[in-house]
C-alpha cells in the first residue's frame, strides 16, 4: 500500500501542535507554532536560521541539518537562545525528499513555570495536550488554596473576635475582670524596673442613679465613666471593668505616689461632673484605693487585689470622693491596720 501524503495548513498546524518548527531543506524556520511566537524572540522566529534560534541540548552533537535529519522520530531537548533556562522537549520528524524537518516541542515539566512566567493560557495549548490536564489542575488547586487560606482568615479573626470579647465588657468596651486577671499575673510575674500602679474606682451614689432616673440612665454614666478612664490614663495603661460599677486601672512604669494622686484627683473631679441624660441630671462621685507595686517585697496578686480594695472602702467610709493609699507597712503586713483620715487623699 503506497504511502498517503496529508496536506495540512498553518492554522491546522497552530491548532493542532502550537509549538511546532517547520524547517525548509535550507535550515531556516519556514514557520513556528502560534505558541512558540509568544515566547521571548518567538516572533523573530520565521526566516532565521534554526540554530540561530534553538540550542541543543540532548543530543549535543547537533549542529547542522543533516545530523538533526539523522534522528527522526527521536526525543530531543532543547532550549531558546532567548531563554536559556527555559528547557523544551520534543520530537523531530525528517520531512520526505530532503524538504527539511518538523520539529514538534512541549513544555514538559516546565509548563507550570511557562503558564506564569510567559502569561499563557488553555488557549495556548492543544486541546489533547496532557498541559491542558495540568493547567485545569493547577487553576483547581490554586481555587481551594485560596478558599481555604480565605477560610483560614475567617477562622483566625473569628478566634480573635471571640478572644477579644470574652476580655471585654459588654457595655463600656473595657477589658472585664478576667483581663484583668491576666494583666494582673503578667505585671506581677514582670514588674519591670519602674513597678506598676493599681487604682481601684469604685462608683459612689450610683444605685441612686438606677433608682430614679432608670438603668438606660445608669448605662449612659457608666459610658460616660469609661471615657473618663480612658482620657485620664495612657495608651500603655489598662482600664478594666470588674462589676456593676467598680473599675480596676492599671499604670505601667509608675511608682510616684504624688503623680497616682494627681491621677485620682482629676478622675474623681471629672466624675462630680453631671451627666445629662434626657434633660435630666445624674450625678456620681467615685472613692478609690490605690497601691504600687513597689510597696510590696513579693507583690501577689490576691494581695495587691485585697489591699487596693481594703483601701477603696477606707476612701468611702472616710466620707467619699477621695482616694486612699495602701502603706507600705499593710502591704507587707497580714493584720489589718486602721483608717488614717486625711482632706482629699488618706493612708491606711
Amino acid at each position: 500500500m503506497s504511502a498517503r501524503v496529508l496536506g495540512l495548513s498553518a492554522r491546522t498546524l497552530d491548532a493542532l501542535m502550537p509549538m511546532h518548527v517547520w524547517i525548509g531543506p535550507t535550515g531556516q524556520i519556514l514557520h513556528a507554532g502560534r505558541t512558540l511566537k509568544r515566547l521571548p524572540g518567538g516572533a523573530r522566529f520565521e526566516g532565521r536560521a534554526l540554530f540561530d534560534v534553538l540550542a541543543f541540548r540532548r543530543p549535543r552533537k547537533v549542529r547542522s541539518l543533516d545530523q538533526l535529519l539523522c534522528l527522526n522520530a527521536a526525543e530531543i531537548r532543547v532550549t531558546l537562545n532567548d531563554v536559556p533556562d527555559l528547557s523544551l522537549k520534543g520530537v523531530v520528524i525528517a520531512l520526505p525528499a530532503g524538504t527539511g524537518a518538523f520539529l514538534n516541542l512541549s513544555f514538559g515539566i516546565s509548563v507550570q513555570e511557562a503558564v506564569r512566567r510567559f502569561k499563557l493560557d488553555i488557549g495556548d495549548f492543544a486541546a489533547s495536550d496532557l498541559a491542558v490536564e495540568m493547567l485545569y489542575l493547577i487553576e483547581a488547586n490554586a481555587a481551594v488554596m485560596a478558599e481555604s487560606r480565605s477560610l483560614n482568615r475567617k477562622l483566625q479573626n473569628a478566634k480573635r473576635d471571640a478572644e477579644h470579647r470574652a476580655l471585654t465588657d459588654t457595655l463600656t468596651g473595657l477589658n472585664n475582670r478576667r483581663a484583668m486577671d491576666a494583666v494582673l499575673e503578667s505585671l506581677v510575674a514582670a514588674p519591670g524596673p519602674d513597678g506598676f500602679g493599681v487604682m481601684h474606682v469604685d462608683l459612689d451614689h450610683f444605685k441612686a442613679v438606677n433608682d430614679t432616673l432608670g438603668h438606660a440612665a445608669g448605662d449612659a454614666v457608666l459610658l460616660n465613666v469609661a471615657k473618663v478612664l480612658r482620657t485620664e490614663t495612657r495608651a500603655g495603661d489598662v482600664v478594666c471593668r470588674v462589676g456593676g460599677d467598680e473599675f480596676v486601672l492599671f499604670l505601667r512604669d509608675c511608682n510616684d505616689e504624688v503623680l497616682l494622686s494627681q491621677v485620682a484627683e482629676r478622675i474623681i473631679a471629672r466624675l462630680e461632673e453631671p451627666v445629662d441624660f434626657e434633660g435630666k441630671e445624674a450625678r456620681i462621685s467615685a472613692s478609690i484605693g490605690i497601691t504600687m507595686s513597689s510597696l510590696y517585697d513579693h507583690p501577689a496578686v490576691d494581695k495587691m487585689l485585697s489591699d487596693v480594695d481594703e483601701a477603696t472602702y477606707a476612701s468611702k467610709h472616710g466620707g467619699r470622693a477621695q482616694h486612699t493609699f495602701v502603706t507600705p507597712a499593710k502591704a507587707n503586713s497580714h493584720t489589718t491596720l486602721g483608717h488614717k483620715s486625711g482632706t482629699g487623699a488618706s493612708a491606711f
